[in-house]
């Protein structure tokens, strides 16, 4: 490891001795007053140790006309939901100017338990990028569920001074925190004073007071300028979200400006490999922030300095001395094209991911279903009044739609010609068993069905489709391959993708999944599926702490109510 005592920090800021890496010929673009600043920028170790000026070092890298900013910092994701591994992760987006990322590995914890909470952990001390783990506060999210694992507060306490640690993750619960549930509250006393990231969808008033009173002080969950106001002005950072379904990027960018940038945030939630190869990352979310009007002032501030500041990183998010060497060399501001990128002092290059240390995966064979059939996917009710789910493109808030379906020979099937699908969510822990079934408009499915394990977020198997024996296939396939997506159609497996690790992720590369995902796509267009992301979207679906109603493997739950109504 390079020297990093603070006398050599000191004599190679002086120039008195060389400095380890030397970034020539670029030009720094200070996020703090917006000026640029033209000169050398010297490394020693994981440290910045001078700007503005001329270096020696051990190596050179020529940055002739490129701008310079902060390496990026996503403030709100679930790696599990990139589908590969954290290593792939750090492979897939460092090269995009991504150097910290700050997780919630509930995914994985919804199904294993702390032991996913360990293994990102332990992967956190190996990858290039600094990932940051947020301790998982909602394993259940709700008492509506199944999951794999519950996790109290007493699990979480040993995990709190591992060196990745924050504090705790997004409260999904936002009900159990206003009306001071005593598993919530003994969360919120045991991380009262550290960092709590929130989640409260159309939460406000006095209950949003309420919220923020209880010490969480970002959130990603605000879908319109108007919300994410009111959550500026109680005090909240406010994560503007850019996922692969949940897209509030365009509706919050009025509210981002010079002045709130330093409030304001950027962070991905969910995205997948596919949106990734094809529009990018955060690299995505800033370039598009600057083409519609965004000052590049406030784009990049709230991609670095603001998001280390919301989150208590004090040592990262300027280019500027004594700050970790987290540098991203772009093209062009307006076009965040990095075209080289440092991360803790080391160039994010195949050769140092070659030189990583890699967590041997966990959870294989998690996918533990029962048995079933065509009749499995069967209605019992005898009227013809039905509640069903409407999707909301883009959003993974959904309607709370009627309709009459009619009871045939005890039954209500779906309805290619009224985009009625059948959705199932089927237990897979091992637990219980349980099958709940319901009806979801907004596929455009017309014929076979489609599966996944990634079922937010407790992760169970769930189904959509027109044909009840094709999605009992895809349910029995999903368990064959130990979790996944699958496309069926007439009896015959159309496309999947293996996630053999806790059903979440795969244990290939980032660009064989990419490959398997445009592949899935295709066979999802080919039943008629309108939907560009009709997996991250089913997903959602069975998330019972987002409005307005959703399913789980113990039948329909209204979220407005919080109850279970069929």
């Amino acid at each position: 490891m390079p020297d990093s005592s603070l006398a050599r920090l000191i004599d190679t800021a002086r120039g008195l001795v060389p400095c380890d890496l030397v970034l020539r010929g670029g030009t720094v673009f200070d996020v703090v007053t917006g000026a640029f600043i033209p000169g050398d920028v010297a490394i020693t170790a994981d440290r910045i140790v001078g700007i503005g000026d001329t270096y020696e070092g051990a190596e050179v890298r020529d940055v002739s006309g490129f701008v310079l900013v902060p390496g990026f910092i996503d403030t709100h994701l679930h790696i599990e939901s990139s589908l590969v591994t954290p290593f792939e992760f750090d492979r897939c987006v460092g090269p995009r100017g991504v150097t910290t990322a700050i997780c919630d590995p509930h995914e994985i914890a919804n199904v294993l338990g702390v032991e996913g909470i360990r293994y990102f952990q332990d992967c956190a001390l190996e990858t290039i990028m600094d990932i940051k783990v947020q301790l998982s506060s909602c394993v259940p999210s709700t008492d509506m569920e199944t999951a794999g694992a519950a996790i109290s507060a007493a699990d979480l306490v040993p995990l709190m001074e591992h060196p990745s640690a924050l504090g705790l993750a997004e409260f999904m619960n936002y009900p159990g925190v206003v009306n001071r549930e005593p598993g919530c509250m003994e969360k919120l006393e045991a991380f009262r004073g550290r960092h709590i990231d929130g989640h409260a969808p159309l939460l406000s008033g006095r209950d949003l007071n309420a919220y923020v009173a209880a010490g969480i002080r970002t959130e990603h969950e605000a879908t319109t300028a108007e919300e994410a106001l009111e959550k500026l002005r109680k005090g909240m950072r406010v994560l503007i979200r850019e996922g692969s379904v949940s897209k509030d990027l365009d509706a919050l960018l009025p509210i981002l400006n010079d002045a709130t940038s330093a409030y304001c945030c950027f962070c991905t939630d969910d995205r997948n490999p596919l949106d990734i190869g094809e529009h990018g990352h955060l690299d995505y979310m800033i370039r598009t922030a600057i083409a519609r009007g965004v000052s590049p002032l406030a784009a990049y501030r709230a991609a670095s300095l603001s998001a280390a500041e919301a989150f208590g990183l004090k040592d990262r998010g300027q280019i500027a001395p004594g700050q970790r060497a987290d540098i991203v060399a772009l093209g062009a501001l307006a076009d965040c094209d990095a075209r080289l990128v440092v991360c803790g002092g080391v160039v994010m290059e195949e050769a140092a991911f070659a030189a990583r240390r890699i967590v041997p995966p966990i959870g294989r064979g998690s996918v533990k279903a029962p048995v079933v059939g065509a009749a499995s996917f069967r209605t019992t009710s005898n009227k013809a009044e039905t509640d069903v789910i409407g999707i909301l493109p883009g959003k993974i808030i959904t309607e709370h739609l009627h309709g009459d379906i009619p009871v045939q020979d005890g039954d209500k099937r779906p309805d290619p010609a009224r985009d009625l699908a059948r959705i199932t969510v089927i237990e897979r822990h091992g637990k219980n068993g349980n099958v709940a079934n319901g009806f979801v408009r907004g596929f455009g499915m017309q014929a076979g069905a489609i599966g996944s394990t990634v079922c937010h977020d407790h992760h169970n198997i769930a189904v959509v489709g027109m044909d009840y024996d094709d999605m009992a296939l895809a349910a029995t396939r999903l368990g064959e391959i130990e979790g996944g997506f699958v496309v069926v159609r007439e009896g015959r497996v159309l496309a999947e993708l293996a996630l053999p690790m806790a059903g979440l992720m795969s244990l290939e590369s980032f660009e064989h999944v990419r490959e398997r995902l445009e592949e899935l796509r295709e066979a999802a267009v080919s039943l008629g599926v309108v939907l560009d992301e009709p997996f991250l979207q089913l997903a959602f679906l069975a998330l019972p702490v987002i409005p307005m109603l959703k399913i789980t493997d113990r039948g329909m739950v209204d979220v407005t109510k919080f109850e279970i109504i069929g």
